[in-house]
């Protein structure tokens, strides 16, 4: 089964300034994530039978309207999640998806697989030759995650799952495609646990707030993505909230109270 992947110039935080459009089959095709209109997917459009995004961000959505019109094309979406798919497409959604759904192409199907965590709809498609990951996975650096679309805990899991599933490589929305998989998901669920702790040693040495907690739990310079940090030091509190690790109201982090 063919996997063309198409990097598209698009408003977006990630650092590559692109999100990848991925068509996947030869005829009958599956667009994934088309985010900007671009001469290399319109030439594809002639085989193109289903649209489908990864998750419902707008560095990946933003021709999804466009290109299923023209390709008559049906339109998935997560199922639960409709009307926020339309409210940022501007499409209704033919038919919905979830866990192993499949998809059938011409060279076969195109099975979904639930990963939420960077997005409370984030899926990936799984396909012969690997895995078309949104933003659940990069080559370098980490994925944000934040509330309150964004779930720590989930995102872990998600993680924890595709190395589980160990397909042969990630495609993922931002940067080059990934080979070593299970090496890469190692590497990011370490990062989070390592600034999870971070975080955790900040609060019991008396950080309250985010703002103060950035200034601990980071040892690098925020400047242009401090709200990104910020909303990542939430998700990370969250989780911690919900262990009861920390108690963390939305504005301050405490270390829980121990009753004897």
């Amino acid at each position: 089964m063919d996997v063309e992947r198409v990097p598209v110039e698009v408003r977006t935080r990630a650092p590559t300034g692109r999100t990848a459009c991925y068509v996947v089959g030869s005829e009958e095709a599956l667009l994934v994530d088309p985010a900007a209109e671009d001469d290399r997917i319109a030439s594809t459009l002639d085989r193109v039978a289903h649209v489908a995004v990864t998750h419902h961000h707008s560095d990946h959505v933003g021709a999804v309207a466009a290109y299923a019109r023209r390709a008559d094309a049906t339109v998935w979406c997560r199922a639960g999640r409709a009307e926020a798919f339309e409210s940022v497409t501007g499409v209704a959604a033919d038919r919905h998806f979830r866990e192993g759904t499949a998809i059938e192409t011409g060279d076969g199907a195109v099975i979904v697989r639930e990963t939420p965590g960077h997005a409370r709809e984030h899926v990936a498609f799984e396909t012969p030759t690997g895995l078309i990951a949104g933003d659940l996975a990069v080559a370098t650096g980490s994925v944000v995650v934040g509330p309150p679309d964004g779930d720590m805990r989930a995102y872990l899991t998600s993680l924890r799952r595709v190395w589980a599933m160990d397909p042969e490589r990630l495609y993922p929305a931002h940067g080059p495609v990934i080979a070593d998989v299970r090496a890469t998901c190692e590497r990011l669920i370490d990062h989070r646990l390592q600034r999870e702790r971070r975080v955790l040693v900040a609060v019991h040495g008396g950080a309250r707030t985010v703002e103060e907690l950035l200034e601990v739990a980071y040892d690098k310079d925020l400047t242009g993505v401090e709200d990104l940090a910020g909303a990542t030091v939430r998700a990370h509190l969250a989780k911690l909230d919900h262990e009861g690790r920390v108690d963390w109201d939305g504005a301050t982090a405490r270390p829980p109270v121990v009753v004897d």
